[in-house]
């Protein structure tokens, strides 16, 4: 078909291009006069690149009447079929109905609503929920012609004319014409006559019409700022000057703002200057953010930099860096052509520069700065040469990092180094006071010491952190980040876990015990491994597609997609602070998810200085938010509140039950849980001995007891019972105990008072039931909570310390009988619990089948305590259900969607 195309734009140019795909002859194109500058149109160079004729005029018609030489131009083409993609010209009825199949016109609304040339404005300034284009036989410029064919978006909560346009109806619009074209080609197309209900012309959104009405409800005034998103920009006046307002965002009844006053005349409330942006108030007390403010200069900032001084002192440039400004003088050179000279007055955009200029200047600036990556708004900030050098510069320098926070350092010359701890709650991505400044102190469990008061979260702090968490997870950067992106910043945070892991791991010495050296290489290196695979696996959380059923004569296409489940409440346990929050806490960040963390009550440090990282890291702020508190409060109102929608937790099985409950009675939220465990390893006669008494105490004494997986029961053969036994007093008695900072030192203290009065407790009734106290069984004499390494012999199944879990450093130790393989795994699994186990054996055959009949989540076999972040990690029966570390670990922190499509 021989097509005349007549339009303008980038989009005019992808339509002319899929029609000569497609076959078509395209014998004129006629689109508008060079920009300034002799700069053509897209389309128009296109076409001439490919010999096309090209015609350029200024107007079509005077007064209503069709210009007689241009009619006849037109006509000397003898085009078969005008195609009007984005036309902005009033084209005359002669030319309309000239060819033989007549004119098709792309329109960017579901017609008949939002007839007229500011369509995509008035879809959002309506708060419209679904958006899309129109293609239509062309009439008298009113949009009111025949449909050929129509498709339809959603349009998002924050979608804007650039957003909504290049997601769809660029793309899909381009499609949608061809399609047109192809219809009528074959005879096919239809003529659907416009209804007049619902129909609608609205009026071209001009700067005089985007004041802003303050008398309105916030969604509705955030629908009118977006509507005009980038042009032609709503605004307000302040203090006498307009302000045009960029990048909204609806955020209805988030966190009470932050930040300093600012009047606006007519607005129910002052707005207010916080660090993510301005918040503005409707009538109806609802909020909105607005990223971005622009002056009636031109000039734009940063929402948030409105009360701040700017820094006017201009940077003297090295010379590495001039030579950078003098590719970039070369680069703006070659995009406006029409300017002889770069002054460092040049203006971009009043020299002609157009939005992909834009895109490709930011494009140049990561070519030529080694990988720097410009956001699109850095040029629009920045519009001047000399305005542009300074912000590139400063990025190079990384001088233009966002303000670091605030934070009340508690601050410590410890472990030859000092130490700076936050204390506060950690909500929205400040360290702030909980409400009413409540606190408590954290004990050193080396000296029985405070190390600091700790804020303590109230009900009202809770609410505050789930409802950021919420927002950023529906309204923030989090939630529309890219999966890569995402693991790009987690890869940051272990970083940044890395550099700083020597103070990590003092800290978790002297709030939990923990041994310094097991410190560095497991609390604190394990966690960094296990960001850093989650991070890995961002980009990878893939859907499948699955072959249904065809619903003939079409077909049906089915697939799958992994989604973030929302609002994420974890509950760590205080045995392992920062490895426990790590497990967690990187699963559910890789999936997308938004956190709210509990650490115990006992150990709250290492998570709130990880706090502290993923600021510095650049996560958005509600991605990560931590309340140190009480589990009874805390716990409790994460489970019942209706905004989570995921609990993890790792502690005892009579908590995990409560939450178990209370998560099923509140809102049915998914609840993954790794509770109480009474691992029982075997050891049989013909392991190697020398082996099995190493990794057998290493089993109950790693972490001074205070394991998950310790083995809580050694079931030991006959024929080297007594062998086993006596080769482990030996090494025991070698054990130093002391403080856990000394590099020596094997055995530092229990966490906190309580539990050591536990263990006191629970060797006595071990002593009490007739057991045989070999060793230890007693508090360390010194200050502290320090206590004994031991070990107990000849228990009995009927016991209380052979069925219930010390979690500390007692080493239960059974017989049985000299090949009783049956008879031990009987006992082995005769307990509630499910979490780990082990065995020892040469006979690999022997290992096979015990593994196989072992009721637990896991089966060391010649090993123990050998977790990796590759391998899932989760308990049996009453030791909870649910994966933490590898692959699985990912389904607890995501949801599964069904999408079909029939064609």
């Amino acid at each position: 078909m021989r097509i005349a195309v007549i339009g303008q734009s980038i989009f005019g140019k992808e339509v002319y291009k899929e029609l000569v795909k497609e076959g078509h002859q395209v014998v004129g194109v006629f689109t508008i006069p060079d920009k300034a500058g002799g700069k053509p149109d897209p389309l128009g160079a296109e076409a001439e690149k490919d010999g096309v004729p090209v015609f350029k005029f200024p107007r079509w018609r005077v007064k209503g009447q069709a210009l007689p030489e241009v009619v006849e131009q037109y006509k000397s083409v003898e085009a078969e079929m005008n195609v009007l993609p984005f036309c902005s010209q009033f084209i005359p009825m002669e030319v309309i109905d000239a060819p033989k199949y007549g004119s098709v016109v792309y329109h960017p609304s579901i017609l008949p609503r939002h007839r007229g040339a500011s369509a995509i404005n008035w879809t959002l300034m309506q708060g419209d929920k679904k958006g899309g284009f129109t293609i239509f036989w062309a009439d008298d410029g009113l949009d009111t012609g025949d449909i050929i064919l129509q498709k339809e978006c959603d349009v998002l909560p924050d979608d804007t004319v650039n957003s909504i346009y290049n997601r769809f109806l660029f793309p899909e619009g381009v499609k949608g014409m061809v399609e047109a074209v192809q219809l009528i080609a074959q005879g096919s197309a239809p003529r659907i006559p416009q209804p007049s209900e619902g129909a609608t012309y609205d009026p071209i959104q001009k700067k005089e019409n985007a004041k802003i009405n303050w008398d309105q409800p916030a969604e509705a005034i955030h629908n009118f700022i977006r509507g005009n998103d980038k042009v032609p920009g709503a605004w307000t006046e302040v203090n006498g000057s307009k302000f045009t307002f960029f990048g909204s965002s609806f955020t209805s009844n988030g966190p009470n703002p932050d930040g300093e006053p600012l009047e606006i005349p007519g607005a129910s409330q002052p707005a207010v200057v916080t660090k993510n942006g301005l918040v503005l108030y409707g009538n109806d007390g609802k909020t909105l953010t607005v990223k971005n403010i622009q002056f009636e200069d031109g000039k734009m900032i940063p929402a948030s930099q409105y009360f701040k001084s700017s820094d006017n002192a201009t940077l003297q440039l090295s010379p590495e860096e001039q030579a950078v400004a003098d590719e970039m003088r070369a680069a703006w050179k070659r995009i406006l052509t029409n300017v002889s000279q770069i002054e460092d007055s040049t203006d971009f955009f009043k020299a002609g520069a157009a939005s992909m200029d834009v895109v490709r200047l930011v494009e140049e600036v990561k070519l030529k700065c080694k990988g720097l990556q410009l956001q699109n708004e850095d040029v629009y900030m920045a519009t001047k040469f000399e305005e542009f050098i300074q912000l590139l510069v400063r990025r190079l320098r990384g001088d233009d990092a966002e303000e670091e926070i605030l934070i009340d350092h508690v601050e410590k010359d410890v472990n030859n180094m000092k130490i700076r701890i936050p204390h506060q709650l950690f909500i929205n991505g400040q360290f702030v006071d909980a409400e009413g400044g409540n606190t408590y102190d954290t004990i050193n469990p080396t000296d029985g010491e405070a190390i600091c008061k700790v804020s303590l979260a109230q009900v009202s702090d809770i609410n505050k952190a789930v409802a950021a968490a919420k927002d950023a997870f529906e309204n923030g950067e989090w939630g529309k980040m890219n999966a890569r992106d995402r693991g790009r910043l987690i890869y940051r945070l272990a970083d940044l876990m890395e550099e700083h892991q020597e103070e990590l791991a003092t800290i978790e010495s002297i709030d939990s015990g923990a041994v310094y050296t097991l410190a560095l290489k497991t609390h604190v290196g394990m966690s960094i491994q296990t960001f850093r695979y989650f991070a890995g696996w961002c980009d990878k959380i893939q859907g499948s597609t699955i072959p249904i059923n065809q619903a003939r004569p079409n077909r049906n296409l089915t697939f799958t997609k992994r989604e973030p489940i929302g609002v994420c409440g974890i509950v760590i346990p205080w045995n392992y602070p920062l490895m426990m929050l790590a497990w967690k806490t990187a699963a559910c960040l890789a999936a997308g998810n938004t956190v709210v963390l509990k650490p115990a009550q006992v150990t709250p440090l290492t998570a709130l200085k990880f706090a502290e990282l993923t600021v510095k890291a650049g996560f958005p702020k509600g991605v990560v938010n931590i309340l140190p508190g009480a589990g009874s409060l805390i716990g409790q109102r994460l489970s019942d509140h209706p905004d989570v929608r995921k609990i993890g937790f790792t502690g005892s099985t009579p908590t995990g039950k409560h939450i178990m409950k209370s998560c099923a009675v509140s809102n049915v939220k998914k609840v993954s849980l790794e509770l109480g465990g009474k691992s029982p390893l075997i050891i049989f006669s013909d392991s190697d001995l020398d082996k099995a008494v190493r990794m057998g105490m290493g089993a109950v004494f790693f972490n001074k007891g205070e394991n998950c997986i310790a083995a809580g029961r050694l079931f030991v053969e006959d024929s080297i019972h007594d062998e086993f036994v006596k080769r482990v007093v030996e090494e025991v008695k070698k054990m130093k105990i002391g403080d856990p900072l000394d590099r020596s030192t094997d055995h530092g203290p229990q966490n906190h008072k309580a539990h050591l009065d536990k263990l006191i407790e629970y060797c006595q009734m071990g002593v009490t039931e007739g057991a045989t106290l070999l060793y230890g069984g007693k508090q360390v004499p010194r200050p502290g909570f320090f206590f004994e390494p031991t070990i107990f012999t000849d228990v009995a199944d009927h016991m209380f310390i052979a069925k219930e879990e010390s979690f500390g450093p007692v080493m239960i130790i059974s017989r049985f009988s000299d090949g009783d393989i049956d008879g031990v795994l009987k006992r082995a699994n005769d307990t509630e619990f499910g979490l780990a186990s082990g065995v020892f054996t040469r006979d690999i055959g022997k290992a096979l089948y015990v593994s196989e009949k072992l009721q637990a989540g896991t089966v060391f076999i010649n090993t123990y305590n050998k977790t990796d972040v590759a391998a899932p990690f989760g308990g049996f029966k009453q030791s909870g259900f649910g994966k933490d570390l590898g692959e699985e670990a990912l389904n607890e922190y995501l949801k599964t969607k069904a999408v079909t499509i029939e064609y």
